[in-house]
């Protein structure tokens, strides 16, 4: 496995999977997030889906990569269809919006950086786009890209995970 993208709701555990299967598989990993917003001192800019679809079109071609993010729009389709394996954190909801909570927290303590501030406003989108990934994102994704079923993974838990890196490993 080459080329491998995650995708999972907020909170699912898409970064942490991604920056350990990065390293065991020694693969560069690309957050989509950074695909979507150009990052500079000045402030973060974000980028149109014309832009995003280009610079995705052209990190997709490199022979080796982890992509990982919660996007479900037509730019990011390139990134499914040239994935090796789709993995799909399909996590219970309550340990999603506990792994929000947490991160909320940590973040205001200055424990854990992120790209954003983390405001209340910022909490309760990322409470609303988990329900809406749970509601319509996830459906969606599952209807639209069944013909690629033979190459997604569904994992439900950190059990699940655990066994998946372990078998990585061990190759």
């Amino acid at each position: 496995m080459n080329k491998i993208h995650i995708i999972g709701s907020v909170g699912s555990g898409k970064t942490t999977l991604a920056r350990e299967l990065s390293a065991i598989l020694n693969l560069p990993h690309i957050e989509l997030d950074n695909v979507s917003w150009e990052r500079r001192t000045s402030g973060d800019r974000r980028r149109t889906e014309e832009e995003c679809a280009a610079l995705l079109h052209t990190l997709v071609q490199s022979d080796q990569w982890i992509i990982e993010g919660v996007h479900t729009k037509e730019w990011v389709d390139t990134s499914f269809r040239n994935a090796d394996l789709i993995i799909f954190l399909d996590t219970a909801n309550h340990a999603r919006l506990f792994r929000i909570m947490r991160r909320y927290l940590l973040q205001k303590l200055k424990i854990e950086s992120s790209n954003y501030k983390p405001t209340k406003e910022i909490l309760f989108n990322m409470f609303k786009w988990n329900k809406h990934f749970e509601d319509v994102a996830k459906p969606e994704f599952f209807k639209k890209y069944a013909p690629l079923q033979d190459k997604i993974l569904i994992v439900k838990n950190k059990r699940s995970v655990d066994e998946y890196k372990q078998s990585l490993s061990a190759k």
